[in-house]
């Protein structure tokens, strides 16, 4: 395969993975029957924009009380949890909080132990197919970088989860599906899965249906893109290094030519 189809199928596996966001099913309405997600203020945002570590922490939260029912972080191990400011003990804690399969042993046999923070985030089903059975034959996505699959990014995430409503007088929707203007025809297999008081906050947050979105979404950009703080400072250790290289090169310029002008 040469590397133009390759892109090709990369980009249509990118197209597909963000209509499919938060275990919606896939339709074929264009783009234009959704309401376009409204642009949110983000720390993250910005040449300068930092990671909101305390938003990330509660989404963190969410993720494990609410979204992890049903939506995997394939990309992500427990270890990583560490750049969010939880320490050895705690990460571990969190881990042994989940049973994975491993083995064999001495016998051969497979066997159940705790996660360690080494582990990727335990899947919440054994397969597809228990998943498609456990969601009205939908396939709940990962999430790990679904921040990065829509162009609207966070924004999207933000607004599918507040977006769930009751449907219009002329929208009929299919059997097991909830209506939300910003999926993909308007239609989403996924109940809507955040109500006030969802989750208890430990630092206090109120946890508003919006406060819970948000913070979630701060979370899953971190999980598409938890080098992003690393790369911008590096940028701007590059940025001033061609700028000095320019000015270098300029006065070396104008020092060689100097007795031709």
């Amino acid at each position: 395969m040469d590397i133009g189809k390759r892109l090709s199928r990369a980009a249509a596996i990118a197209v597909v993975t963000g209509l499919a966001l938060l275990g919606g099913t896939t339709t074929d309405v264009g783009a234009s029957e959704t309401e376009h997600p409204e642009a949110q203020d983000w720390k993250f945002t910005g040449p300068f924009g930092k990671f909101d570590i305390a938003a990330i922490q509660r989404g963190l939260q969410v993720y494990l009380e609410v979204c992890s029912a049903c939506h995997s972080l394939n990309q992500i191990a427990y270890r990583n949890l560490l750049d969010l400011g939880f320490n050895a003990d705690e990460v571990k804690a969190i881990a042994a909080e989940y049973e994975v399969t491993d083995g064999p042993d001495d016998n051969g046999d497979m066997f159940e132990r705790p996660a360690r923070p080494s582990d990727k985030f335990v899947l919440p089903f054994a397969n597809e197919k228990a998943a498609r059975a456990s969601n009205n034959g939908a396939f709940p996505t990962d999430l790990s970088l679904l921040a990065k699959a829509h162009p609207a990014g966070p924004d999207y995430i933000f607004a599918v989860l507040t977006g769930f409503d009751d449907p219009p007088d002329d929208v009929e929707l299919g059997d097991g599906m909830n209506y939300n203007p910003y999926f993909s025809g308007k239609q989403i297999a996924m109940a809507q899965p955040l109500f006030e008081g969802s989750v208890e906050y430990s630092d206090g947050t109120k946890a508003t249906v919006e406060n819970m979105a948000r913070d979630v979404a701060n979370f899953l950009h971190w999980t598409a893109e938890p080098e992003m703080e690393d790369r911008k400072r590096i940028g701007w250790k590059v940025v001033l290094f061609l700028l000095v290289l320019s000015a270098l090169l300029y006065a070396t310029k104008r020092k060689v030519w100097s007795s031709v002008h």
